[in-house]
């Protein structure tokens, strides 16, 4: 199952009022896009009624009021409660896991003072990675990458807490606050690379070609390597220029970062 970033409204997500990179790259090729279950059954597209659009808007935004009710520190301000709509424009990419374990395998050996492997393998167990286990259960370290968070509210402070999702599953979430000091963080120990270069990583860096599509839009592996292995840096800096680009995206529109898998 592969993994796609989405910052936008809550609405939007839960109405499937949203395309995923492939989706749209699909489209923008004229190839037919099918979404299939991990049994291999393909879904169907779902379109909601202006009527069950409401519901699920009014649903998410009791939701959004009870969790940051619930969140507030007292003597404080309540924190205000971002918009909601199935309208809002919505960021998404997709940097699947091997990526995403990579950034996470950078982080953990500078944290502690380790050289990053030049490699790692395809579809590799990257939680399994004896600095990245020690970086999620480091008492001395807080990082919400590493603890299980999988949203991000459009929060300025920085924190993370365990609560039941607007489906009923309970997950980790955590803030945009706090996801801006950890990425900053990583850069700093990283590569200590400027916005406009790391918004350029996207299209430098990432996963190597192993075929095109040709006319029948069937993969044409000729002359091409299936890849193994891939350049641990290059999807680091992949999947950093994502979560940066859906960072900034949350921030000017003030929506929710979620991982969808």
């Amino acid at each position: 199952m592969g993994l796609d970033i989405y910052a936008g409204t809550l609405t939007r997500y839960y109405c499937h009022n949203w395309k995923t990179a492939v989706q749209q790259w699909a489209e923008a090729n004229g190839y037919a896009f099918h979404k299939i279950t991990p049994e291999g059954e393909e879904l169907p597209e779902q379109e909601l009624t202006p009527g069950e659009v409401r519901d699920t808007q009014s649903a998410v935004e009791r939701w959004r009021d009870y969790i940051l009710e619930a969140i507030s520190q007292k003597k404080e301000p309540p924190y205000a409660p971002w918009p909601e709509d199935n309208e809002r424009p919505y960021f998404t990419d997709k940097p699947d896991w091997d990526a995403l374990g990579a950034m996470l395998l950078v982080a953990a050996c500078l944290t502690y003072g380790e050289a990053a492997p030049p490699t790692v393998k395809k579809g590799w167990n990257f939680m399994e990675h004896p600095l990245i286990a020690r970086l999620s259960n480091d008492q001395e370290r807080f990082w919400s990458l590493f603890r299980g968070a999988t949203w991000w509210l459009p929060l300025p402070d920085a924190f993370m807490f365990q609560a039941p999702l607007p489906v009923g599953d309970t997950a980790a979430i955590g803030t945009a606050g706090g996801l801006r000091k950890e990425l900053e963080q990583l850069n700093a120990l990283a590569w200590q690379a400027d916005e406009d270069t790391i918004l350029g990583w996207i299209e430098t860096e990432g996963y190597p070609t192993d075929g095109v599509y040709g006319p029948d839009g069937k993969i044409d592996a000729a002359g091409m390597q299936e890849h193994t292995e891939y350049d641990t840096q290059s999807l680091a800096k992949f999947a950093f220029s994502i979560f940066w680009q859906a960072l900034l995206f949350a921030e000017k529109q003030q929506v929710p970062i979620l991982m969808d898998y």
